[in-house]
């Protein structure tokens, strides 16, 4: 008879490789542990460490925070993509070419005004710094055109946003701007209906994120800022005043302008921050927003689609005072010479500071149906009129601009009525577009 198979050295054996594996696997989650701990005292150690940059002791003195911002600075700048070529960059675009020429900030700088403004300064030797965020709420293409345009001429913008605090004050801290020209804002009345938080986002926030930096800053910038003729509201005394009441905005965006404008008292009653507000009446001109009506009109003019003519709610014509952008282009550059220096130091003020308020306008309403007519005789094409009455979504009927503080004070005076305005907005509209009309031939007189 067989005896049976001896598996004792198999179940040794079995018991043995288990023992094994138990140990392995004790080795592998006791070195795991360990690397868990040691990963997460590094990440502890960046978070400090980054806290520690951002956010100084209070108690630190003049000096340290001084080094302490250079130091920030040098690390943001690696962090976030700049160093040494871009604040190159930065400081190049930023230098006056002239003597006692302006070192500018200019927010909002892809945009319509602000482009304008930029190229003007520029051409007359300032040094001109654009920041702006390139957001969606027309066409990024226009403004990446208008960067190119800057571009050419030595313009550097920085691609940041207002609410970007770091930024900003890496930027003061590269350099000492004289002025800060702050054109940046969510514009556009029916749009608050849609996304009202982006009025509050920019024109408020953002604002105080500016006024916040530029107060710490040495020196302390003066400040051009752009409101609105949107803050006359349902005023009804013509033509608007500084003077008249600016209590009663139609609409969000009316609302966050006039904001700004109690902001800026603040700031320039705590702080002693120069502050000069201008208050645009609609501006018109090559390069201009495709939300405007002058420039929508010619695109659905050129289609052949019918456009919305407003009346009021009791048949009268919706008129505005349309201003030309170099007209605007001259009130600003004219607030920023103007402009004293603002009396804060190290956040503190020291004196009485200039606190202005302007309007900016052309002082000859015109009625949207002529606006029309002109339109139609620069493009040799008749329209498609579609009139009904104006809804309610915060328009205003009527704006007519009394400028005489801004001449009295420096030398305001419009030139360019809205017909030879137009034209000029038309022949780069086609251009741009590449679109071949059969323009109308300006008459000699």
């Amino acid at each position: 008879m067989l005896s049976p198979p001896d598996t004792s050295k198999t179940m040794k054996l079995e018991r043995y490789n288990s023992y094994i594996r138990r140990v392995n696997s004790t080795k592998l989650l006791n070195a795991s542990s360990k690397l868990l701990f040691r990963a997460t005292l590094l990440i502890a150690l960046i978070l400090v460490f980054l806290f520690t940059f951002n956010y100084p002791p209070l108690s630190s003195s003049e000096n340290n925070g001084n080094h302490h911002l250079h130091t920030r600075t040098n690390f943001l700048s690696s962090a976030f993509g700049g160093g040494a070529a871009w604040e190159k960059q930065v400081r190049h675009s930023s230098t006056p070419r002239r003597p006692n020429g302006m070192s500018v900030l200019v927010t909002g700088a892809a945009g319509f005004v602000g482009s304008h403004c930029s190229l003007a300064l520029k051409k007359r030797g300032d040094g001109v710094l654009g920041l702006d965020n390139f957001n969606s709420y027309y066409d990024p293409s226009l403004k990446r055109a208008r960067q190119a345009l800057l571009k050419q001429h030595q313009i550097f913008i920085v691609e940041g946003d207002l609410n970007d605090a770091p930024l900003l004050s890496k930027l003061f801290d590269v350099v000492p701007f004289t002025h800060i020209l702050h054109l940046a804002a969510q514009a556009g009345v029916r749009y608050a209906m849609q996304n009202p938080q982006s009025y509050i986002s920019s024109n408020i926030a953002g604002f105080v994120n500016l006024l916040e930096v530029a107060k710490t800053a040495k020196p302390q910038p003066a400040i051009v800022w752009a409101s609105s003729s949107s803050v006359y509201g349902l005023n009804t005394e013509n033509p608007f005043s500084e003077l008249h009441r600016t209590d009663q905005p139609a609409s969000l965006y009316a609302a966050t302008k006039k904001a700004g404008e109690e902001i800026a008292h603040t700031y320039n009653h705590i702080y002693g921050l120069s502050l000069t507000g201008l208050r645009f009446f609609t501006v018109y001109g090559p390069w201009g927003r495709p939300d405007m009506a002058y420039f929508f009109f010619t695109k659905d003019i050129l289609q052949g689609k019918n456009i919305d003519v407003y009346q009021t709610q009791e048949g009268k014509e919706v008129a505005r005072d349309f201003t030309y952008i170099d007209d605007i282009v001259k009130g600003c550059i004219g607030a920023l010479e103007t402009a004293e220096k603002s009396t804060g130091s190290g956040g503190k003020k020291r004196g009485p500071a200039q606190l202005r308020i302007y309007n900016l306008g052309n002082t000859s309403p015109v009625g949207v149906g002529k606006l029309v007519g002109i339109l139609e005789g620069l493009l040799s094409t008749k329209a498609k009129k579609h009139v009904i009455k104006m809804p309610s979504n915060g328009d205003v009927p009527y704006t007519h601009a009394n400028v005489t503080l801004a001449f009295k004070d420096f030398g305001y005076k419009p030139t360019t009525d809205l017909a030879s305005g137009l034209r000029k907005f038309v022949k780069w509209y086609v251009g741009y577009y590449g679109i071949q009309p059969t323009l109308k031939r300006e008459h000699s007189t």
